[in-house]
């Protein structure tokens, strides 16, 4: 991993009425959508998914200089925006996340190479 990687990890529900209709649309994601995520500097996205508790946890490494602009740049993407009117309705944001948060971020407590 690139020294100048931060890792990074999120969560959120999934509805349980549409566990695989997240997983159609993730196995057959968007190739521009995709493009997108590796051009806001994005490296080894992954998706888990841990039944019964019906809860995603996502995992990347950020390798940009400026997560902020990054970010605002994939928002302004509107192949991903559509993509995210597809995937946004399958999911359940916790109660307990921050004011403006979708996906719930999580603390680094250990990290091991």
């Amino acid at each position: 991993m690139n020294a100048k990687a931060q890792r990074m990890g999120m969560v959120i529900a999934v509805k349980p009425g549409k566990i695989a209709e997240y997983k159609r649309l993730h196995a057959d994601a968007w190739p521009e959508v995709l493009e997108m995520i590796r051009a806001c500097n994005i490296r080894n996205y992954t998706i888990f998914l841990r039944e019964p508790e019906n809860l995603l946890f996502s995992y990347w490494e950020y390798v940009g200089e400026d997560f902020e602009a990054d970010m605002a740049r994939m928002a302004a993407h509107e192949p991903t925006q559509r993509w995210w009117q597809l995937t946004d309705p399958c999911q359940a944001p916790l109660e307990s996340r921050a004011e403006g948060e979708k996906w719930t971020g999580m603390e680094e407590v250990f990290h091991a190479d």
